[in-house]
């Protein structure tokens, strides 16, 4: 550890808080997860983070480079506060200086997602790729993108709300209000709903979907649509299929708007459908531009649920450590 520069990383969302000790290489030294509670409000929480951080330094040599945060929400561009997270119930919460004065390090935040396109970037599937787009389709849809080597923020720091890309002008609401967009049909969120109102609409077509969910439409998921699909049910095929559509038209928008070299698809759904990354591989292929797509690769994602901590303290440790961690 002494001749090692690392950080800590954290994952901050709306159900757990997870921490980890990174090094330079991106290889997690120790870890730890616990309940969020974000009902007890923002002071809670941060003492939350405040006291796993000191149980992950107990024992180390030098403090760390300093701590990168990936929070659930929107960051201003200042990187101070976070404006808005709606899992947490957050709005304007200080939290970077909160957690610099209980813990006197720097502090880094960021959006969660960007800090898993973070990971995968260093350390996971992106590894030594200047133009990358990562996808990540769990609950709700997210990403990050890479461009001639930069990670794109945006004007007011909310660039590459990738889920929030219309693909369907007349397709169902989405929580953010517009209709049709891509997380309104292929996140998990989505996936359920759309389950759940085609088993009340048609009883017998959604009869096993519904006895797999123990006679309960509410317990219907997106991973149990999955199961069900893989199991041959024909409904929750066609609702893979319609969420497949939606995916490779989202992913033929990023690819043509961006030219990428990688495509790096994550998150509950893929893992729970894995041959939707050779799906949308063969679709983006058919449908997007035959020029911006005769060097891409669509890849899986390789750090799972640690790539949001790795890319935190990434971020942390090229903000205010000694090496430059990234390109």
């Amino acid at each position: 550890m002494k001749d090692k520069q690392y950080a800590i990383g954290v994952d901050l969302g709306g159900t757990n808080i997870q921490a980890a000790l990174v090094d330079g290489s991106g290889e997690i030294l120790k870890g730890l997860r616990l309940a969020t509670k974000a009902g007890e409000g923002p002071e809670a929480v941060i003492a939350k983070i405040s006291g796993a951080v000191r149980v992950l330094l107990q024992g180390t040599e030098r403090s760390p480079a300093g701590l990168g945060v990936g929070v659930a929400g929107q960051i201003d561009p200042s990187g101070e506060a976070v404006r808005f997270a709606p899992n947490l119930a957050w709005h304007n919460v200080p939290l970077q200086a909160a957690l610099q004065q209980q813990l006197e390090l720097p502090v880094a935040l960021i959006n969660d997602v960007r800090a898993a396109t973070w990971g995968e970037w260093l350390f996971g599937a992106g590894r030594g790729c200047d133009d990358l787009v990562c996808l990540f389709v769990g609950t709700g849809i997210g990403g990050g993108v890479v461009s001639a080597g930069r990670m794109l923020s945006g004007s007011s720091n909310t660039a590459c709300e990738l889920g929030h890309i219309t693909v369907d002008l007349h397709g169902p609401l989405c929580s953010c209000g517009n209709r049709g967009c891509l997380e309104a049909i292929a996140g998990g969120w989505a996936i359920a709903r759309r389950a759940r109102e085609a088993v009340a609409a048609d009883p017998q077509e959604g009869a096993q979907l519904k006895e797999m969910a123990h006679g309960r439409e509410d317990a219907i998921t997106a991973e149990l649509v999955a199961r069900a699909a893989h199991a041959g049910d024909p409904l929750a095929g066609r609702i893979v299929a319609e969420t497949t559509e939606a995916l490779i038209a989202g992913a033929t928008g990023l690819i043509n708007t961006f030219n990428p070299e990688r495509l790096i698809l994550g998150g509950g759904v893929i893992e729970g459908l894995p041959e939707l990354v050779q799906q949308i591989q063969q679709g983006t292929k058919e449908k997007a531009l035959q020029i911006a797509c005769e060097n891409l690769k669509v890849l899986p994602a390789q750090l799972r649920n640690a790539a949001g901590v790795i890319g935190a303290a990434a971020l942390a440790m090229r903000q205010f450590g000694n090496q430059r961690q990234a390109p």
